[in-house]
């Protein structure tokens, strides 16, 4: 019995492994092949960038004036409101003008005194040129008239002198507005008395439209602007000068572009920094005297040079930097490069590239070379505008 079903088993058995090996044929995934990375990539050509600097500085007033008193008195009136705008000439104070007044009246007495002294002695020495060629009087009493005639026309130009000097006083006791501007906090009020011995300070006038940025600049900074100026490799921006970029203290930029003026020429030897100093309009008053600020002005442009964004550059063990770049058969190439300074988030690229040579510019970490690619191009690069 055993041996009669045993050819049935195994033929069963085989069977049912044959079916397996069947099954498990039709069960395998065809291969799935990768599509190639997709990548960023931008055309990289030389052309002119200008290159900014952004110095930092202070505001302040185009005209400052300090409003003394220059005639001792008392104050008896104060015409103005602190902080109000005043125009040039507009009464401030007024001081008692009363000690001046007979000081004036005084000096016009003294001078019509020596203006009759003057007469006197004018007539007595025409009298005496006639009587000197007479012989009737001495030569010695005609010297001693014509002496006394010069000395009482000294004494009348002395007391008008002194006269214009007295009417001068007295109208510094009207104290005016020097320039047009914002006036200050009053440091003396009505009664005080003040002095023109100590020039009692009253007040401040400042004129802030147009306002003044002093800017410093680092001495090293300059001496390199002025070679690469000198060797060609920077050429002068003249016009972009007289558009000045501010940045306010909050981070928000000023409205107005401001023209730069003064280039100073002496080296702050605390510091090590030279001051510039640049105008801007300031019709709103947004400025005020003693801000801080940053500056940014173009010195320049650079001629036929090549950037390349900081972040497609990547730098080797050794310090070298390198790009991807995608050949036409779009295949990776790792390329060593020499950069030069970093400009607005930029790589001056002074040799290592040629103009249309495509360079990856994200998608960078996963690539190695001779990698298959799908290049997609990138917004095309503006110039570079910041240090």
């Amino acid at each position: 019995m055993l041996l009669t079903h045993l050819p049935r088993r195994l033929a069963a058995t085989a069977l049912g492994i044959a079916t397996l090996a069947l099954g498990a044929c039709k069960s395998d995934p065809k291969p799935v092949v990768a599509a190639p990375p997709e990548v960023t990539v931008l055309a990289v050509r030389h052309g002119a960038v200008p290159v900014s600097v952004e110095l930092p500085g202070r505001t302040s007033p185009f005209l400052l004036a300090e409003v003394r008193a220059r005639v001792d008195g008392i104050v008896q009136e104060r015409m103005f409101t602190d902080g109000a705008d005043v125009r040039a000439g507009q009464p401030l104070y007024q001081i008692d003008p009363a000690p001046l007044r007979a000081a004036l009246a005084s000096a016009e007495a003294a001078q019509q005194r020596a203006q009759a002294n003057l007469a006197s002695s004018a007539a007595q020495l025409d009298r005496y040129k006639v009587l000197v060629k007479s012989d009737a009087v001495s030569k010695q009493e005609y010297d001693n008239a014509l002496a006394a005639q010069l000395q009482a026309a000294a004494e009348v130009a002395s007391a008008k002198a002194a006269t214009t000097t007295a009417r001068i006083n007295l109208g510094y006791t009207n104290v005016t507005a020097p320039i047009s501007g914002r006036s200050s906090v009053s440091l003396v009020t009505k009664g005080a008395y003040v002095q023109s011995g100590s020039a009692t300070l009253l007040t401040t006038i400042q004129q802030i439209d147009p306002m003044y940025v002093d800017l410093q600049q680092s001495s090293a900074e300059g001496l390199a602007l002025r070679r690469d100026l000198a060797s060609g490799s920077l050429k002068a921006s003249d016009a972009a000068l007289s558009k000045i970029a501010l940045k306010l203290e909050d981070g928000s930029t000023y409205g107005h572009p401001g023209k730069l003026e003064l280039s100073g020429v002496t080296v702050n030897q605390a510091t090590g920094s030279v001051t510039l100093r640049a105008r801007f309009p300031n019709p709103d008053h947004l400025l005020l005297p003693g801000m801080f600020v940053r500056a940014a002005l173009t010195p320049g442009v650079r001629p036929d040079v090549m950037l390349v964004p900081a972040p497609a550059v990547t730098r080797t063990a050794s310090g070298d930097a390198t790009v991807m770049l995608v050949g036409p058969d779009n295949k990776t190439v790792a390329r060593v490069i020499k950069t030069g300074a970093l400009v607005n988030n930029h790589w001056l690229v002074d040799s290592g590239l040629k103009d249309g040579e495509r360079i990856v510019v994200s998608g960078i970490q996963k690539l190695k070379a001779g990698m298959v690619v799908t290049p997609r191009a990138a917004a095309p690069q503006k110039g570079a505008a910041g240090a």
